[in-house]
């Protein structure tokens, strides 16, 4: 979970100060309905698939590269579920983020379920009736993504 080379461009001018970072999570679907999670080396707790944007990179493709990289599978963005900004957060080093999260439903089209980087412990499919225990981000984004409802987002209060 090295930081890219960007960011540290970046942190070098910036410092610690809040950075608004864009970043994909896939909910990537195989042809019988299950759900492919990683079991990340940072938490040790299974969730779904995500990563930051790359100068340039499109989210969709974003979405792709880093389930790719994290698992050895091929899969294609298909849609948008949801959008939402996410809590700020502060890292053990003082770095400041907040990340835009676009969610994506993607459909798997190859590869193997493995351990394709060092961010995961272990890869996996599950059925959506008997998944590990995960965290509401994730649960919610799945749910959504097994809806044929139109794009979600989180409504701003209008006054």
């Amino acid at each position: 979970m090295a930081t890219p080379d960007f960011i540290r461009r970046i942190r070098a001018t910036a410092g610690n100060q809040l950075l608004l970072l864009p970043g994909v999570t896939a909910v990537v679907f195989d042809d019988g309905g299950r759900v492919l999670l990683g079991r990340r080396a940072d938490t040790g707790k299974w969730a779904l698939v995500g990563g930051i944007c790359e100068p340039g990179e499109q989210p969709a493709a974003t979405a792709e590269r880093e389930v790719y990289e994290e698992t050895g599978v091929h899969c294609v963005a298909e849609r948008v579920v949801l959008t939402q900004a996410l809590a700020p957060v502060q890292y053990a080093n003082g770095d400041h983020c907040q990340y835009l999260d676009v969610t994506f439903r993607c459909r798997a089209t190859g590869g193997e379920a493995c351990v394709n980087d060092d961010e995961s412990l272990e890869v996996g499919w599950y059925p959506v009736d008997a998944l590990p225990p995960l965290d509401e981000f994730s649960l919610l984004r799945i749910k959504q993504s097994m809806t044929d409802e139109p794009t979600w987002f989180e409504p701003t209060a209008r006054p």
